[in-house]
């Protein structure tokens, strides 16, 4: 189907060809522009649509950025067997894809957009809610092998995995080789793992965590 015969829809629902169409064009603008030279304009003379069937499927720039981020976004999600080596495979292939291609750039670039602007800042939470769903999945899987304590909450699990790939991202360190990723993973499941015969010291300093954080939220 051609591009003026993939455009004849133009309703809310989006046309797989057209949104295809203007997905291609606004990846081409990203990486000749980058995210400064990025614009709806921009797209729409290059897809040769019109900005209302832009606005009307993506309600921002921020959206269609996200889209596009998605679209070229190619992390690998492990399943070995193993939590650690899980997380320190996923870590490896996301900082990889961020130091290799122009997305590391544009998603540095949204986060710091999101400081000041509430519409990125609402997409980028909605986005990484999502994202953090896949590696929230990794530590159920890892609770059903019994690695994990079972009370683990997945969620803000998958945050600190977030926020340690974030600040190597902000501050433009994504080159850490698997020695480094695997020590901050190791301290990271040090608070997570299940319990057994020879961790009852372990255990007690978490009890006492936990009720020290119980106190704090009350």
């Amino acid at each position: 189907m051609g591009l003026d015969q993939g455009r004849r829809s133009i309703g809310a629902r989006r046309n797989p060809d057209s949104a295809d169409a203007i997905l291609d064009a606004a990846e081409a603008v990203l990486v000749e522009a980058g995210y400064s030279g990025f614009s709806i304009e921009a797209v729409a003379r290059r897809a040769r649509a019109g900005k209302p069937t832009i606005y009307r499927w993506w309600p921002s720039k921020a959206a269609l950025l996200f889209d596009v981020y998605q679209r070229l976004k190619r992390v690998d999600h492990p399943d070995t067997g193993n939590l650690e080596d899980d997380l320190v495979g996923f870590l490896k292939s996301l900082f990889s894809h961020w130091r290799e291609t122009s997305s590391g750039s544009t998603f540095r670039s949204l986060i710091a957009e999101a400081q000041s602007d509430a519409t990125v800042a609402a997409v980028l939470a909605e986005y990484t809610k999502g994202r953090h769903a896949h590696t929230g999945q990794m530590i159920e899987r890892a609770k059903a092998r019994g690695e994990v304590a079972a009370d683990i909450d997945s969620t803000l699990v998958a945050d600190l995995v977030a926020s340690f790939a974030w600040t190597h991202l902000l501050t433009n360190r994504l080159d850490e080789d698997e020695t480094t990723l695997r020590k901050a993973v190791g301290y990271l499941l040090k608070g997570i793992a299940a319990d057994d015969a020879g961790s009852v010291g372990a255990a007690a300093v978490r009890r006492r965590r936990r009720r020290v954080i119980a106190r704090t939220t009350r």
